[in-house]
């Protein structure tokens, strides 16, 4: 049961193992982009490619849809990036259902944990196997593997990295508990929470450290991107590092210290500074900072921010 790219890993690892997939449910078709084409989800291209029957329902409460769950007769349910079932579904398979979730439970439990593992600066994360119940993620833990965040991820880098290793350990998950030799436990420490990452979550405040902000940027980049106001329009920001400047105590949080072919963009912070390295103008394509500057030569003493801007008196 999956839906969207980073369940594809998982469903292909659990094909090439010793393991039957009876069946594969994701979520509906729907339209998408500019023509709104109607288009299925990616779990369920993967699935048709390879000729499994698949369920879409539109409830997950649907007599029929509960009777074609119960006819496939399946020995274990795979959940990875779906929708929060009811024990009308979990509670059908034999052996349980099963969650992959991208995180060291009991840390970021919710839609989000990627992002926001990133956001607030984590070191490390990791992916957990473990049997679904009736709470979001509280689940009894099966499996759980670590990796390192590395200082420039972004979450696009981080999600595809932990999809890979999750299907590894989910596979892992399925063999154990073939064997009888799996017993879960249950989560230890204090939950934290990983919400949906909303637009109002991504707008830059340049008040905040050049750490935090660098941060911000890395956790929602690609989607749905952190930006900032420039010349009354949205500059998303996909990339960015804090750099050892002197910031003057003259500048305010926003200002642009640098704008050149040689050191880019940098903006003052609330602490420090923030170079932009990869960016975005409403309208545009995503561009380096350098490609940027081609087009839309800065000044010193502008500054991004809310809406209407402070540009120096020679620009005007």
């Amino acid at each position: 049961m999956g839906t969207p790219d980073f369940a594809i890993p998982t469903l292909r690892a659990i094909l090439k193992s010793k393991h039957q997939v009876v069946g594969v449910v994701t979520g509906e078709d729907k339209p998408k982009g500019r023509g709104l084409k109607v288009l299925p989800p990616p779990v369920k291209v993967v699935a048709v490619k390879e000729g499994l029957p698949v369920l879409q329902p539109a409830s997950l409460k649907e007599p029929s849809f509960l009777k074609g769950l119960q006819d496939w007769k399946a020995d274990v349910f795979v959940v990875v990036a779906f929708r929060i079932l009811p024990p009308e579904v979990f509670a059908i398979p034999p052996v349980g259902t099963i969650n992959l979730h991208a995180s060291l439970l009991p840390k970021y439990r919710g839609a989000a944990p990627i992002q926001w593992a990133l956001i607030n600066g984590e070191t490390e994360t990791g992916v957990t196997t473990f049997f679904i119940d009736e709470h979001v993620d509280t689940g009894t833990i099966l499996l759980q593997e670590k990796i390192g965040i590395k200082p420039d991820d972004t979450a696009e880098e981080l999600h595809d990295r932990l999809a890979a290793l999750g299907a590894r350990v989910v596979v892992r998950t399925l063999d154990r508990l073939e064997k009888g030799e799996l017993q879960s436990r249950p989560q230890v420490g204090t939950p934290t929470r990983a919400p949906r990452i909303n637009k109002s979550d991504c707008e830059i405040d340049w008040n905040w450290p050049a750490g935090k902000i660098v941060n911000l940027i890395r956790g929602v980049s690609p989607v749905p991107g952190a930006f900032a106001h420039f010349n009354r329009k949205i500059l998303k920001i996909f990339r960015a590092k804090s750099v050892d400047k002197h910031v003057p105590k003259s500048a305010v949080p926003g200002e642009i210290l640098e704008a050149d072919a040689k050191n880019g963009i940098v903006v003052a912070s609330g602490k420090g500074a923030v170079a932009l390295l990869e960016i975005q103008l409403a309208g545009k394509k995503r561009m380096t900072a350098a490609e940027f500057l081609r087009g839309h030569p800065l000044r010193k003493g502008t500054i991004l921010g809310e809406k209407i801007l402070r540009i120096p008196k020679d620009m005007r």
